[in-house]
């Protein structure tokens, strides 16, 4: 595998505005801003949002990717902060604050009251591969120390990688958005089995078990039963999305199924989900939208006034808690097995190629090797 030289590294760019591909080209390595740390990328993986970004999602231009492990080789920061984390492998949190408002430093204590205020909303925020600033596909990137996560040693560098998007999935959780109180336990179904929506179904899944509840487990709506057999132990009930559809109901939803749930989880990228997700939701209900879809639709907005629905988007989690879903050693998270294919750096062009296919489940890069 080619690698970097000296003060250069390989790294797959979206290089101008308005570009709908990317390649594989030699860039500057990134220098660490005082309290950031350069971190040598193992591997980093593919997402949905980097095809979504490859259509114009976000207008970005720079390095693609969100998704990584890696070790830290340098920090920029006092002596004792860099014998704590140099050599150290690591994922990390995407959204990089400013450092200076009042979100960044809670001085009106939104996180008291909003969960993780000020870890994802900072107003001034560049977002790793995704918003003004260069991602994970490359040799190299920086990162502010405190965005960071130590990886457990017993967890894989190719398990590591899914740190991030199973972060999205117990991001759900963190905000307490179902209800597991034994008396009257929230009904819940995720609609979507692709990458995140498998995700999904691992946490929602085993929170359902973990909570001993005897009640239904949630339930997972897909096209796909090679996709769905994937989350079969999980806790989950997984059923074709062919079953909850009727093209004869004033709104496409089979009566058996129609506003039964009290937590609609639509991981489905597309805004025909969307619409389906709100006629399984019952009036009053929740309904969490965690993809975004770059495709724009004409949107009717009637059934979510009428029922009342709270829409809650859902997006960064906790890194920290999905590290330790990816080391337990009881009922373990066996995320090896999403994976497709893995691809050298030199061959990120090849590897985004392979992520857009139907067929496919997850994509890995290989971006330096230890």
């Amino acid at each position: 595998m080619e690698s970097s030289k000296g003060d250069t590294m390989l790294a797959f760019s979206i290089v101008n505005p308005g570009d709908k591909e990317g390649k594989v080209i030699s860039i500057p390595k990134p220098t660490p801003e005082p309290g950031f740390a350069l971190i040598k990328v193992l591997r980093a993986g593919v997402c949905n949002t980097d095809l979504e970004i490859l259509q114009g999602y976000m207008g970005f231009h720079g390095v693609l990717g969100h998704e990584f492990v890696g070790i830290v080789e340098d920090v920029q920061d006092a002596e004792e902060i860099k014998k704590e984390w140099i050599g150290k492998r690591v994922c990390g949190d995407i959204n990089v604050g400013c450092a200076t408002c009042s979100v960044c430093q809670n001085t009106e204590l939104l996180d008291q009251c909003c969960s993780q205020m000020s870890r994802n909303h900072c107003p001034n925020r560049s977002v790793l591969g995704i918003l003004n600033r260069n991602g994970t596909m490359a040799e190299y990137l920086t990162l502010p120390v405190s965005n960071l996560h130590v990886v457990p040693d017993d967890v894989p560098d190719e398990v590591a990688v899914f740190a991030e998007p199973l972060a999205a999935a117990c991001r759900i959780p963190e905000q307490g958005l179902v209800c597991y109180d034994k008396k009257r336990p929230d009904k819940v179904a995720i609609l979507g089995d692709g990458k995140l929506g498998l995700m999904i179904a691992e946490v929602l899944g085993r929170e359902h078990v973990r909570h001993e509840l005897e009640t239904q487990k949630p339930v997972m709506f897909g096209k796909h039963p090679h996709k769905l057999d994937l989350v079969q132990d999980s806790g989950v009930e997984c059923k074709q999305v062919s079953e909850c559809q009727d093209e004869k109901a004033f709104n496409g939803v089979a009566a058996e199924h129609a506003g039964k749930y009290d937590v609609v989880v639509d991981a489905t990228g597309s805004p025909a989900g969307l619409t389906l997700a709100a006629g399984l939701c019952r009036p009053m209900g929740t309904l969490v939208l965690k993809s975004t879809c770059a495709a724009g639709k004409e949107f009717n907005a009637a059934p979510f006034v009428i029922d009342e629905l709270r829409v809650v988007g859902s997006r960064c989690g906790p890194i920290d808690e999905a590290l330790k879903l990816l080391n337990l050693k009881e009922r373990p998270l066996r995320v090896e097995k999403y994976i497709t294919k893995t691809f050298p750096i030199a061959k990120a062009a090849e590897a985004i190629k392979c992520a857009a296919e139907r067929t496919t489940m997850k994509v890995q890069i290989l971006c330096c090797e230890r």
